[in-house]
């Protein structure tokens, strides 16, 4: 029988072990010591990307500091210039100018697609598409068709728009040029989540609406296209910049104005070279759009605040938790 004075040496002996192996594994772990910043843009429903980017990355032992809001713009900026590690949420191809002007391959990478085709475009209410046969966007030359959906009483279509910096306003200005728009139709800009909140007040109130939106996004959970409301189509393609030899017609021969986006988790290229692990992890995390339709769906009806994100991301990772331990595993793996 095994004495007192040994059993705890024993005791002793077994949890220095453990601790020894602890302290051992978390040595190995890729990420240990290395700062990580996360940077997105004043869309809270792009917290939830992000945040499953952080987790992944703390699981390698990278040290990741809280998520910082800047604009796209400004975002590639900094991960180029190296003052912010990666960005969950680079659009491609609507963030290729921010992307080149950044420094573009050199200082910057966008390997794998996290989140593949994104749609964007022109809606209105199907009540009065119904009634008036609107189905281009380019019919609002038309004053008495742009009145119907004047918010302010200057007589001109307002069209609920795109936050200045997000890269999608000089989609829509380039394009109120080119179809000839400028006189009937209004870009209203601010804050998007504000005036789609206004948008949904008037939907309600049986008012005619017309507003730019994109998917993934609540918008479309609540603004069901083909149902509430329809997309309206472009008379062609005409992008700005970087895009600007880009058809955007669909593979059904639809036209909506935008080509459909694949979202990429872009990072600085010197940090990913040097920290492999990070690397392949951005490369390999691929995310289905519908999952983050969900979550933002969740978000607005109410349950958007930092704490109920943290709980939806944990949620996907514990139901989802053999393609998470894979993505880590393969990060793990680029490590050796």
């Amino acid at each position: 029988m095994m004495s007192t004075r040994n059993f705890t040496r024993t005791l002793i002996a077994g949890s220095l072990l453990a601790l020894s192996l602890t302290a051992h594994a978390a040595a190995e772990l890729p990420g240990k010591g290395i700062k990580v910043q996360p940077l997105q843009s004043a869309i809270a429903e792009e917290t939830f990307q992000t945040l499953l980017v952080s987790r992944a990355l703390q699981k390698l032992g990278y040290d990741v500091q809280p998520i910082k809001e800047v604009e796209p713009a400004t975002a590639h900026i900094a991960i180029a210039n190296g003052d912010a590690t990666f960005l969950a949420n680079h659009w491609n191809p609507l963030h290729a100018d921010f992307y080149k002007n950044a420094g573009g391959d050199a200082k910057l990478t966008r390997k794998g697609t996290y989140s593949a085709n994104a749609a964007q475009g022109y809606l209105i209410d199907k009540k009065t598409a119904d009634q008036y046969k609107i189905t281009h966007i380019d019919q609002l030359k038309d004053p008495k068709l742009a009145k119907l959906f004047d918010t302010n009483g200057d007589g001109k279509a307002d069209l609920t728009g795109c936050n200045p910096g997000w890269g999608c306003e000089g989609v829509i200005e380039h394009q109120l040029t080119a179809f000839k728009l400028r006189d009937t139709v209004t870009h209203s800009q601010g804050s998007y989540s504000a005036l789609m909140a206004d948008t949904l007040t008037r939907f309600k109130q049986g008012k005619p609406i017309l507003y730019y939106t994109w998917t993934p996004n609540w918008v479309s959970g609540v603004l069901r296209p083909g149902q509430e409301v329809v997309w309206l189509e472009v008379p062609f393609s005409s992008l700005p910049g970087e895009q600007s030899k880009l058809d955007t017609k669909l593979p059904n021969g639809k036209n909506y104005g935008f080509t459909l986006n694949n979202q990429h988790i872009m990072a600085n290229k010197a940090f990913a070279v040097k920290n492999p692990a990070a690397g392949k992890l951005f490369e390999v995390m691929t995310l289905p759009i519908g999952d983050i339709n969900s979550q933002n769906q969740r978000m607005n009806a109410g349950e958007n605040k930092q704490q109920d994100i943290a709980r939806h991301t944990d949620g996907w990772i514990k139901a989802h938790q053999k393609t998470f331990d894979d993505w880590v595993a393969q990060a793990m793996a680029a490590a050796k």
